[in-house]
């Protein structure tokens, strides 16, 4: 059984997390084929937005703990570089792409899924999602950009207690938080992520890569350095097709299309 699901649809694809008796736990074997389905996506001209979800009753539940990434007679495994050459590059990769990323949260996102689905640009959790930073439990420290992540969205305080007491929080609080977008009805999971694909699909590439890469930029710089940036993409913006054709369609009275 592939590990990595790709399903194509029309100007989006949904990739899967596909291992669902371990809860989609990812390793060093999987994580490159993930990494392949993202720059397939990417290399696509005809695709617009990435659904990122799991098969089963979970998510991701982080990395599995096989023998290659655990302490045995050879000694400690070597952490930094499993994270430096598979899961940190998953996570650069989604935030580097210019395709929109959203991840449907199936079930459980713990440890390095959690962070897989932060990096993603929006997200959507079934209600009875969860989500935890595991690391603790095991000794070990938040990776795949947790870090980054959880300061930002949830803020020191809360990032830092769920980061040392490693609890799980569901998803209406994690939507209450502000760590996602929105929490929906498990059987609606599907639909409502399909239909937020689809809506991103139709709607201009151009801007969306350059939001993506403004919401980037915006933690490191400063106001003057962000209004820079601001004017310098809406001119590459207002000098676009898409623009042209946006006001056409407003001053028409009838949905934009956009190539």
């Amino acid at each position: 059984m592939d590990d990595i699901l790709v399903e194509p649809h029309d100007g989006w694809r949904r990739v899967i997390l596909n291992r669902p008796a371990r809860l989609n736990a990812v390793n060093a074997d999987m994580l490159p084929r993930l990494l392949t389905a993202i720059d397939a996506a990417e290399a696509d001209p005809s695709c617009r937005a990435v659904i990122l979800t799991g098969a089963g009753r979970g998510f991701c539940a982080g990395q599995e703990l096989g023998p290659d990434v655990t302490p045995g007679p050879n000694g400690p495994p070597d952490l930094q570089k499993l994270a430096d050459t598979c899961h940190h590059q998953v996570v650069r990769r989604i935030r580097a792409s210019r395709l929109p990323f959203i991840c449907a949260v199936n079930g459980v996102a713990a440890g390095a899924g959690a962070s897989f689905a932060l990096a993603c640009d929006i997200v959507l959790a079934a209600r009875s999602a969860t989500f935890v930073q595991a690391f603790i439990r095991i000794g070990l420290v938040p990776d795949s950009g947790a870090s980054f992540f959880l300061t930002r969205l949830v803020g020191d305080a809360r990032a830092r207690a769920l980061a040392m007491l490693g609890d799980a929080i569901d998803a209406e609080t994690a939507e209450r938080w502000g760590m996602i977008w929105k929490t929906v009805d498990d059987t609606a999971l599907g639909s409502e992520s399909e239909a937020l694909a689809t809506r991103l699909a139709k709607s201009p590439a151009a801007a969306l890569a350059a939001i993506k890469t403004m919401f980037a930029a915006a933690p490191d710089n400063t106001l003057h350095q962000q209004l820079d940036l601001e004017a310098r993409l809406q001119g590459q913006a207002g000098r676009s097709a898409d623009f042209a054709e946006g006001v056409r369609a407003f001053q028409e009275k009838r949905p934009p299309r956009f190539q």
